[in-house]
């Protein structure tokens, strides 16, 4: 991904940016327009990765200075939207993944890494729904830098910018993809108290055996009553999480070896 000016001419790697809060790559102007195959050639394959509180320190690209919002909750926003292209095809990224033009992606200035926004072209009412993974662009009354894949299903490679709408999402909600979510939980995602919720039972000793069980290996296992007209159950829970993103990572895990029903909860 385009480095900021002053590490243009630097070499950086992948440990020093996750090191280092001001390590950022932003996006400045516009790239050549690539070829478009079907498919892309040997593509780049990058796992989400979760947004990070450390990321929002302020950075500086020239003479300004740039502040990262805590949260998304109500962020809505009007400018032109760019994209970026072949030259920063396989580049880091902001939160340290590696830039895939193929695929469908957004550089924002000071949205929370990890965000989903929806962007509409005003000039032909399309949308999309994508993840800001990256800073930029730095040019003036440009908003929001788009991956190749995403400006093309919004029309802009052609004309290079297009006026737009940028409305902010949030997180992923439980039990939905992290590569493409259709529900969404806005609003302030860094901060909560998040457990996750591995069986619920109607026999106390069940539950107690499990938790018991969770005790061996992992932190906070307990369980909590719910009822349900005359019904009681005790539902089991383990870890203990202050963001959503760190929560939902443990879950997947969890439920690839062990639970495979568990899901996040908010306490």
């Amino acid at each position: 991904m385009r480095q900021i000016p002053f590490l243009r001419n630097r070499t950086v790697n992948t440990g020093a940016a996750f090191l280092f809060f001001l390590t950022f790559y932003g996006c400045v102007s516009q790239a050549p327009l690539p070829e478009t195959p079907d498919r892309a050639p040997s593509p780049v394959v990058s796992a989400p990765i979760p947004p990070s509180p450390g990321k929002l320190a302020p950075y500086k690209i020239g003479n300004t200075w740039y502040y990262p919002i805590p949260h998304a909750r109500g962020f809505k926003e009007k400018g032109l939207a760019s994209w970026y292209g072949k030259d920063f095809h396989g580049k880091p990224t902001a939160n340290g993944e590696i830039y895939n033009m193929y695929g469908v992606s957004a550089a924002h200035k000071t949205l929370p890494l990890g965000t989903w926004v929806r962007v509409k072209n005003k000039m032909n009412g399309k949308e999309i729904k994508l993840r800001v993974n990256d800073r930029g662009p730095f040019v003036s009354g440009r908003v929001i830098d788009l991956s190749f894949t995403a400006a093309k299903r919004l029309g802009i490679v052609g004309p290079g910018t297009a006026p737009v709408e940028v409305v902010a999402l949030g997180a992923p909600g439980p039990n939905e993809p992290l590569d493409a979510p259709t529900h969404f939980i806005p609003g302030d995602y860094y901060s909560g108290n998040f457990v996750i919720q591995v069986g619920a039972f109607k026999q106390r000793a069940n539950a107690e055996a499990l938790v018991a069980t969770l005790a061996r290996k992992y932190q906070n296992p307990h369980f909590v009553l719910f009822q349900q007209g005359a019904e009681t159950f005790y539902r089991v829970r383990v870890g203990r999480f202050s963001n959503l993103y760190a929560a939902r990572n443990f879950e997947q895990r969890i439920s690839a070896t062990e639970f495979p029903n568990a899901f996040v909860v908010a306490e």
